[in-house]
């Protein structure tokens, strides 16, 4: 395989060269926006660097359009996610370190699943949001449940690129990045909130 090949997977790009998808390029802005605030809080620092490398394989791929660059963009992406599913149960659940990095194949499996009847990678993070924010009560539910509406809203856009090319040249997939942004952002905190508080009540708990 070429790695080096040229991709044109988006609507905004007409031909090679860095600036072929300005707009796709300039909205991953959103992701090193992302990865700042959440440098600044409290259990945030992983997460960030996670952010700061979508935000890195992104912004390569939609400046060189290259195979290489593409792999690394998905990559970055699904590495944020299984860490996610990784530390979910752990944070979430109380269930021990070892133990909740079983997290990982559980959401490939059912990731396999939804991409046997037609979905995919995406598809399943927002079903697993949607499932987060049911499963949830209180704060948690409601940042969960944000979390879902705005990448669902966000996958819509990416979904609808290539279909508005006719009407809007631009195309959709830059809303994608600057929503799908947001999405981490929310994710994230949703974590680093609750990772922060399980530390808060660790003095209390073992004092009585």
């Amino acid at each position: 395989m070429n790695w080096t090949a040229y991709v044109d997977g988006y609507c905004e790009r007409l031909a090679p060269g860095l600036w072929g998808e300005p707009l796709n390029s300039l909205s991953n802005l959103a992701f090193l926006i992302a990865a700042i605030a959440l440098w600044r809080q409290p259990k945030g620092r992983v997460f960030a660097v996670l952010i700061g490398l979508v935000f890195l394989g992104s912004t390569a791929f939609h400046l060189l359009a290259t195979r290489w660059s593409a792999a690394a963009d998905t990559g970055f992406i699904l590495v944020f996610v299984l860490y996610y599913a990784a530390v979910f149960p752990h944070l979430f659940f109380g269930v021990r370190r070892g133990l909740s990095w079983l997290g990982i194949p559980v959401f490939l499996a059912f990731t396999a699943v939804v991409a046997s009847l037609g979905g995919g990678l995406y598809l399943s993070a927002l079903l697993g949001l949607v499932i987060f924010a049911i499963i949830l009560r209180g704060e948690h539910r409601r940042r969960f449940a944000l979390a879902a509406a705005v990448f669902g809203v966000s996958l819509s856009f990416r979904t609808a690129d290539h279909t508005v090319c006719g009407s809007f040249p631009a195309g959709t997939h830059f809303l994608w990045h600057l929503l799908n942004g947001l999405t981490l952002y929310l994710a994230a905190t949703a974590a680093t909130k609750r990772a922060a508080s399980r530390q808060d009540a660790a003095p209390s708990i073992s004092g009585d």
